[in-house]
């Protein structure tokens, strides 16, 4: 069976064609400066032939195109015809609550998307128009949408809730709703295999760390809680986002500045995080690199980044009445010991002890705490992908329309994916981890 994942943005198409059963991808790709003149097409093959291509792709539309082509070429595809394309898994980022599990796309569905643009505003335009220009280049082939709100829609009342009038929350659904959904529900299930016990016995902290950061709190294989809120600009300090905030900052800020809903919007967005505070840079590496040769600012940027993820560790400790592991994830999670060195300081009272030559391996996939530490701590690259194409495969034997509890996302309480999910992790990898850089969502 052959799976296409796609992942639409508002600039650029990720792809990766997935074999679901042997856990391997056969091709991956991106799609980069969607809508302009000088769009760029990367593609790699599973043997490592890789190709880089100068295109004009001007929409979403086009993009397939080209994904579809790249994957038939003569010189560089790994199918011969576009038949061979079993289904397509779309990432779409907001399910709002109208959906809890991931689910086979229909007219309803697209319906449903579109109706929790509001929530997303600039996300799930992009993804709709991935699922059109699959319903028009490939007809006929059954598509699921897997939502990064998903895993956390089991979340109970206290947590999800805000302290505004409830009256708001019924009218316009003003609630947490959390991201990143995918990649907590893949390595938790992986640090359970890792530890070698069922995730329904577990206490988990995850913490995926990129150009956008969250964490989440998973008690019993289910999220609990999460960092990220009504949208992904809550939590903790990230490349640009400012995380979690006083909201009479910003009333404050508009109201001296004179700045519109717009510009208010872009600055929490786009000029706040590590690069507000640094003054220098969103990047993880290069804050690391000014901060060692002395400057303060990076360094400053350094410990707020840290410190919050070191409290949420610990908000989560306590939410969860106890902590069997941390896993770090995502560009920055993955690569950076310095980051996981420092958010994990002082946590001894918890029982969390950092090995440092495990912490600055080599290895991807690593336990970094010693082997007297009650905590597991672990490093590992997470498979959004994987898991797209997972629950695509599960679902596409399904009626119309109707949801499905697949490999986890949407999963009961009682953890019975667990036998599922650990497999997927005992058998392989689709390819490398979708944070392998510093920058995901």
């Amino acid at each position: 069976m052959k799976i296409l994942v796609l992942n639409s943005g508002s600039s650029s198409v990720k792809y990766q064609l997935v074999d679901p059963e042997s856990r391997s991808f056969l091709a991956k790709g991106l799609i980069d400066r969607v809508g302009m003149s000088d769009s760029v097409v990367t593609h790699e093959r599973h043997d490592g032939d890789k190709v880089k291509i100068s295109a004009e792709v001007l929409d979403h539309q086009t993009a397939i195109e080209y994904v579809l082509a790249v994957l038939l070429s003569k010189n560089h595809g790994v199918i011969r015809d576009k038949s061979e394309i079993d289904a397509v898994g779309h990432r779409v980022v907001h399910g709002g609550e109208s959906f809890a599990e991931s689910v086979l796309i229909d007219e309803r569905v697209i319906d449903e998307i579109r109706e929790n643009i509001e929530l997303a505003p600039l996300h799930n335009p992009h993804n709709l128009r991935g699922i059109q220009a699959v319903l028009k280049h490939l007809p006929g082939t059954p598509q699921v949408a897997v939502f990064d709100t998903a895993f956390h829609q089991h979340m109970p009342p206290h947590a999800f809730l805000y302290g505004i009038p409830y009256l708001l929350y019924r009218r316009y659904k003003i609630r947490r709703y959390g991201f990143h959904g995918t990649s907590h529900f893949y390595v938790s299930q992986r640090a359970a295999e890792l530890i070698g016990k069922p995730i329904n016995e577990l206490k988990i902290v995850t913490a995926h760390l990129g150009n956008g950061c969250s964490m989440a709190a998973i008690d019993h294989g289910v999220s609990v809680d999460t960092s990220m809120g009504f949208t992904p600009l809550e939590g903790l300090l990230m490349g640009t986002r400012s995380g979690d905030l006083d909201p009479a900052i910003i009333l404050t800020i508009v109201g001296r500045e004179g700045l519109s809903l717009a510009e208010a919007n872009t600055l929490l967005n786009k000029h706040s995080g590590l690069l507000g505070i640094s003054g220098l840079t969103s990047d993880m590496r290069e804050i690391i690199s000014e901060k060692k040769t002395g400057n303060k600012q990076a360094d400053l940027a350094f410990q707020v980044f840290a410190y919050r993820i070191k409290k949420y560790i610990g908000s989560y400790a306590a939410a969860m009445g106890g902590l069997d592991a941390v896993v770090f994830t995502g560009g920055i999670g993955e690569n950076s010991p310095d980051v996981r060195a420092e958010s994990c300081k002082n946590l001894e009272f918890l029982g969390l002890k950092i090995d440092s030559d495990r912490n600055n391996s080599p290895e991807k996939e690593k336990l970094i705490s010693t082997e007297s530490s009650n905590v597991k701590v672990f490093a590992l690259p997470t498979n959004e992908e994987l898991v797209i194409a997972l629950d695509t495969m599960r679902i596409v034997g399904t009626p119309v329309g109707k949801t499905v509890r697949p490999a986890g996302l949407g999963m009961n309480p009682s953890g019975d994916n667990h036998r599922d999910a650990t497999e997927l992790s005992r058998r392989g990898r689709a390819g490398e981890s979708s944070g392998a850089g510093h920058h995901s969502k």
